[in-house]
């Protein structure tokens, strides 16, 4: 006799395949994101991102950043700067959005807290760095690790106008229409995955209809096609913008 999933199973597999996808995309957009990096370097500044994308960035980039943007777009590891003396420093991140640039520092403490010398040179820089019209947030590894939640709401009220206004920019073709809306919370409120059939379902309307504006939102920059193994045939979307912004309203 063939077994019927109970309702918690089925809500508990659609969760497994937004982890799994979630995964999926991120690792695949990150790789994209250092190797576009990594061929556009040279010599120190090659080295310099080989060196310095350790632990730390890796953990910030997948907790917070993915969490907070969903894409990579303007954001730049192991970003040489000059410092007050006009020596050539790497910072962790540099976010360039519009004419705003803003920097983030994750600080390990026994690498920043315990040489004195060294600890004073990373706040004058911070301060230097500001008054240049840079935006500096330091970020502590151990709260990275502990209370990455924190974190991430925290940066999500600060940044949360500039997402917006990212948003904006990247929009192709105009305004969203009310369904592409409607699909893009849809995607968020499940963990930025659907399914055409399971959204058909909600939206109360056609699963081709779905199918047209994913793809809509696909070439817009908003959806990536999630396909199934070696078949290629597309069983999902994934949302891959911002948590917040005009669009969605």
């Amino acid at each position: 006799m063939p077994r019927f999933l109970s309702l918690a199973e089925r809500r508990r597999g659609i969760f497994i395949l937004a982890d799994e996808v979630m995964v999926m995309g991120f690792q695949i957009e990150q790789e994209r994101w250092m190797n576009y990096h990594m061929k556009q370097r040279r010599g120190e500044r090659l080295d310099a991102l080989r060196r310095g994308h350790g632990f730390g960035n890796q953990l910030f980039v997948e907790k917070i950043w993915w969490e907070l943007v969903g894409h990579f777009e303007g954001l730049h590891p192991e970003y040489e700067v000059k410092d007050w003396r006009g020596r050539s420093y790497f910072v962790d991140f540099m976010w360039i959005v519009m004419a705003r640039r803003f920097i983030f520092e994750i600080m390990d403490f026994g690498s920043h807290g315990k040489e004195r010398i060294k600890y004073r040179r990373d706040l004058n820089r911070g301060l230097f760095l500001q008054a240049q019209d840079c935006e500096v947030f330091y970020i502590a590894l151990d709260e990275l690790k502990e209370n990455p939640t924190f974190i991430l709401n925290a940066l999500r009220n600060i940044l949360s106008p500039y997402l917006s206004a990212k948003s904006e920019v990247r929009v192709s073709g105009g305004l969203y229409c009310k369904i592409e809306r409607e699909l893009m919370r849809a995607a968020i409120r499940r963990h930025r995955v659907i399914r055409p059939v399971e959204a058909a379902k909600e939206l109360e309307i056609h699963t081709m209809t779905v199918i047209k504006y994913c793809r809509q939102l696909v070439e817009k920059g908003k959806f990536r096609p999630v396909d199934k193994g070696l078949s290629g045939r597309v069983v999902a979307y994934e949302y891959i913008g911002s948590l917040q912004g005009p669009d969605l309203v």
